[in-house]
């Protein structure tokens, strides 16, 4: 009887160990980019959220995976921009413009994860702060729904630029 006990925990143990030890050496590579980010916790929530951050087995794939996340939340907000654009054309004059923003934040983020190694990873990142400025002065004061929900995810979207920041940062402390 002890030794089926003593067996099912061995077997227990070498099922479930892998699984506990990849996200332990991830959280350390997500705590070296939120680090370096001013809100801790916004950072530490959402790349604990994101599996390919969780996933990762180095500091360099934590990074590209968070530039990543950038890069698909720019490409979603630009879509909504467009979309929103076509359904008021009022709009338009202002919401293309952010389309074209977010084009470019979509682009630096993207060229960043290619050149994590470079110099010019953290600059394109820091660029794209910028381009947030640019649409925050495009559709800040504006009141209807569609220019709220561009400068909310305006907003969120600079957060995960900080993100960013840190994710080059941390590749440029390590190198």
């Amino acid at each position: 009887m002890a030794s089926s006990s003593y067996g099912f925990g061995v077997v227990y143990l070498a099922v479930l160990l892998p699984c506990l030890l990849v996200p332990a050496s991830a959280t350390k590579y997500i705590d070296a980019i939120c680090h370096l980010v001013s809100d801790k916790a916004f950072c530490t929530k959402t790349l604990n959220a994101y599996p390919p951050a969780t996933s990762a087995t180095s500091t360099f794939e934590a990074a590209v995976a968070t530039l990543h996340l950038g890069v698909s939340y720019a490409n979603n907000a630009a879509g909504f921009a467009g979309e929103a654009a076509k359904e008021n054309p009022q709009l338009k004059e202002k919401f293309d413009p952010c389309q074209r923003e977010l084009a470019l934040i979509s682009r630096g983020l993207k060229n960043a994860s290619e050149e994590l190694y470079d110099d010019t990873a953290y600059f394109d990142v820091t660029d794209c702060l910028d381009n947030i400025a640019t649409m925050k002065n495009l559709v800040g004061k504006n009141t209807d729904k569609a220019s709220k929900t561009i400068i909310t995810m305006t907003l969120m979207l600079e957060k995960f630029i900080f993100l960013a920041i840190g994710a080059t940062s941390t590749i440029d402390i390590k190198t």
